[in-house]
């Protein structure tokens, strides 16, 4: 005869979804980091795809500044795609620790050990993309500085 699964009692079910709660919060933190995440990826795609048909009619000093922000653009792309990756693994060992905890409880086995490990997996793949999201918004803001002449500009006043 195959061994048959223990049916959980409600209350221990009930149990499982008070100590899941916790991880599917995070999921939700996690999420809204995600957009915040694609959100800065868009904005530097759109800037790269507004400044290269310039690059390629520019000649001279604009020429040259505009290659190097394009060339800044590219990295914080690569930056900006590393912390999506490192929150998208965070979220998927996030759930393999909510399947864990309900598998733990039908198959009647223990997976503490394992549960602990993928939940500081996770944290540690999130505190990773939060570290490279810094970094990308040391890039950004690094990139664009207004120049002296821009901040104190006057406006001449022979024209109208």
């Amino acid at each position: 005869m195959a061994d048959v699964l223990p049916i959980p009692v409600v209350s221990d079910v009930a149990h499982i979804i008070q100590l899941a709660l916790a991880p599917v919060f995070l999921l939700t933190g996690v999420g809204a980091f995600l957009n915040v995440c694609t959100g800065r990826l868009a904005r530097i795609i759109d800037r790269s795809r507004v400044i290269t048909p310039e690059i390629e009619s520019l000649k001279g000093p604009k020429h040259d500044r505009l290659v190097e922000e394009l060339r800044v653009l590219d990295r914080r792309m690569g930056v900006v795609d590393t912390a999506i990756l490192l929150s998208v693994v965070s979220a998927c060992l996030v759930c393999l620790v909510v399947v864990l905890l309900f598998a733990s409880e039908v198959i009647g086995r223990s997976f503490g050990s394992t549960i602990a490990l993928l939940f500081i997996g996770s944290m540690l793949c999130q505190a990773g993309a939060f570290a490279t999201f810094i970094v990308e918004i040391r890039l950004a803001s690094r990139t664009i500085r207004i120049t002296k002449d821009l901040l104190f500009h006057q406006a001449d006043d022979n024209k109208t």
